[in-house]
């Protein structure tokens, strides 16, 4: 193997840099030659090519975000879109094709498998940590920190008011973000992606729970299953009208700002192990890190998991809220 090529796909996540830098510098010292593919699947298919050295990749360690940019494609979807990525990737030489993004971006190399044989490895990008394979996907720890930071400054507004807040953050299929981080900010409940909200429950809740407190959190995962944050508030604020209900939507913040040190050690080993299994004839497999170790796990298995999650630390969340 002389020439590879790497590129980051989906939703961007913090510690997608680092990873990066790991993969290039880690080429180098192999002497092998290294691509950046801007745009993701996209720029595969037009041809976004563009070569990478050590100083590519200098004082990124430390950003959010991806300096490749990323893209969701739905021409990459399609046979012409695929033979056109083929096509490019022969031009441009490239042997070995690391892959930084999450469910969508390795089902999307799994697919292309079928046309196109060179081999590709994955490097978990996402901030919900939810694919099979890995203890913790790049991004996520910062995510968690983030919201628990602006958490904190929410309940000093709650706090000064005795208001009851209502704050969403991002979990669409997986509830992992609200979980950690509702524990970490000492939330009076958590609705979860993987289980129906009882609201006959939460309200009872909310009307028993100590009357001393100055303030209460609920943590919302995002489209959960009662419906938007918005619409849990209100029928909570019917249920409960003496108190001063507030929401707030956390979005986008979650994505972005410098990755902690433990997303840039995890990305750096990841992506120093994902050149490294190209070179030793690994394909179709994404990186992980379970218990500390350098796991491999096949795209077709690194999907993601909407199973029961941690029933140990939903019951510690509902003694620590007394």
């Amino acid at each position: 193997m002389k020439k590879i090529s790497v590129f980051t796909s989906g939703g961007d996540a913090p510690g997608m840099n680092a990873c990066l830098r790991a993969v290039v510098r880690t080429a180098l010292f192999h002497k092998l030659e290294i691509t950046g593919i801007l745009h993701g699947y996209d720029g595969m298919i037009k041809g976004e090519f563009i070569p990478m050295n050590a100083k590519s990749v200098s004082g990124i360690i430390q950003r959010g975000g991806t300096i490749l940019k990323t893209a969701r494609s739905a021409e990459f979807m399609t046979p012409a879109g695929m033979k056109k990525a083929k096509e490019n990737l022969e031009k441009n030489g490239i042997e070995g094709v690391i892959a930084i993004g999450g469910d969508g971006t390795f089902k999307g190399a799994l697919e292309f498998s079928s046309i196109c044989s060179i081999p590709f490895i994955g490097c978990p990008g996402t901030i919900d940590n939810d694919l099979i394979g890995t203890d913790f996907t790049i991004g996520y720890d910062t995510a968690i920190n983030t919201v628990v930071e602006a958490v904190d400054k929410i309940r000093d507004t709650a706090e000064s008011h005795d208001r009851l807040f209502f704050v969403e953050v991002m979990g669409r299929d997986a509830g992992l973000i609200a979980l950690r981080s509702g524990i970490g900010s000492g939330a009076e409940a958590i609705l979860i992606s993987e289980a129906k909200t009882d609201m006959e429950q939460l309200i009872r809740h909310l009307k028993d729970g100590r009357k001393d407190k100055a303030s209460k959190i609920v943590i919302v995962s995002e489209q959960e299953g009662t419906g938007s944050v918005m619409k849990v508030a209100e029928e909570v604020k019917k249920a409960l009208p003496f108190y001063d209900i507030r929401v707030s939507v956390l979005g986008h913040i979650q994505r972005g700002g410098n990755p902690t040190c433990m997303d840039r050690v995890n990305s750096s080993r990841m992506g120093f192990s994902a050149v490294e299994a190209l070179m030793d004839g690994k394909k179709s497999t994404m990186i992980g890190i379970i218990n500390n170790k350098i796991t491999y796990t096949p795209f077709e298995n690194a999907v993601k998991h909407l199973d029961e999650l941690h029933p140990d630390l939903v019951g510690m969340m509902k003694i620590l809220a007394l």
